[in-house]
């Protein structure tokens, strides 16, 4: 949600995309709506900001259905990640100046808008210099990719990460923050009609073997481990029968981490995996991670991945760019199986 670029007292409105004002499992087109707002004249330490690009993330969806961990009190503006561009600072502003480009420092934000006026602490000064796509999908996926790799497992190079969705917007950057890492990756996706332009494209990102959920219940699935050591990290996003079997390839004393729920059923541990492999189960949460560390270690984390994005080791997803006019196309097509392309909203 965004406003359109006007004067700090300017009369002319913000476009935005508001939710209305009662969650709901109703398609997410039908629970939000393109709205003008007039916008607040920039204070001390305020922020004029003019959105460039926002995506679309499953957790935007989750928000608008009620159905998220954090849920921003009603009505309010649309989408937690994009980047935007400094017009004008307030008087008492010194770590930004127009031209600047920003992204969230929190979910919440409301980003599928034009234009906004936010509080300095609001928002994370990023490098212009990367791509556009890259900017605006910088806070959330590559983030929690990231702390994923390297907070709960001491894995050195050479070693292997088995993960499901390996086609998601988190999959996508596990498989180049790994390769950067020097670590291995099995990935694990969906059979499709067109698995073997998705292959060709996750082996484009560094993936070292891609296989489909039914190929790695097969018994011959154990050929693939005579060339790469057992994964001691597993990263579930889909639960039921796929993160089941992750856990039945992990190493003795491994560790499965579950960020998402896609098949909207539980995880299921056997009782022998537990105890004679001796498997962990934890999950992870960026929006938790931040609370624990601290915007300085976030802004941290954010200027590591910006160096990888500077040395060509992590772009963004595909992407597919949608005015902010016809969000409700874009909202449609993010809700559609095998889904090949994020979709952002462009200002």
């Amino acid at each position: 949600m965004g406003t359109t670029g006007i004067q700090p007292r300017s009369s002319k409105p913000e476009a935005f995309v508001e939710q209305r004002p009662d969650h709901g499992p109703h398609l997410p087109a039908a629970g939000t709506r393109l709205k003008n707002l007039e916008l607040a004249a920039v204070g001390g330490s305020d922020i004029r900001v003019r959105m460039l690009a926002a995506p679309i993330n499953p957790s935007d969806i989750n928000m608008i259905q009620g159905n998220y961990g954090l849920l921003p009190k009603l009505p309010a503006v649309g989408g937690n990640e994009g980047v935007g561009q400094v017009v004008a600072v307030g008087s008492s502003v010194t770590g930004l100046k127009p031209g600047d480009w920003v992204i969230p420092s929190n979910p919440g934000l409301g980003t599928w808008r034009t234009e906004a006026v936010f509080s300095e602490e609001a928002l994370i000064k990023i490098p212009s210099d990367i791509p556009l796509q890259s900017a605006a999908t910088l806070g959330v996926n590559p983030c929690t990719a990231y702390r994923m790799l390297v907070d709960f497992e001491q894995l050195q190079p050479g070693d292997s990460v088995i993960q499901n969705a390996s086609n998601s917007g988190v999959g996508q950057a596990v498989i180049q923050i790994a390769a950067a890492l020097g670590l291995r990756t099995i990935n694990v996706v969906r059979d499709r009609p067109d698995i073997k332009k998705l292959t060709s494209r996750l082996k484009d990102l560094g993936a070292e073997h891609v296989v489909t959920e039914e190929e790695l219940r097969k018994p011959e699935v154990k050929n693939l481990f005579k060339d790469v050591p057992q994964p001691r990290l597993a990263l579930n996003c889909v639960g039921g029968k796929s993160s089941t079997e992750l856990l039945r390839h992990l190493a003795p004393g491994g560790t499965m981490v579950t960020y998402g729920g896609m098949a909207k059923q539980p995880v299921t541990a056997s009782v022998s995996l537990l105890i004679f492999k001796d498997l962990k189960l934890r999950g992870f949460w960026l929006s938790q991670w931040k609370k624990n560390h601290g915007p300085d270690e976030f802004k941290r984390l954010i200027l590591t991945l910006c160096d990888l994005i500077h040395q060509d080791q992590l772009t963004a997803p595909a992407c597919t760019e949608v005015p902010l006019q016809d969000y409700r196309r874009a909202l449609g097509a993010s809700m559609e199986p095998f889904l090949s392309s994020k979709h952002i909203l462009t200002m």
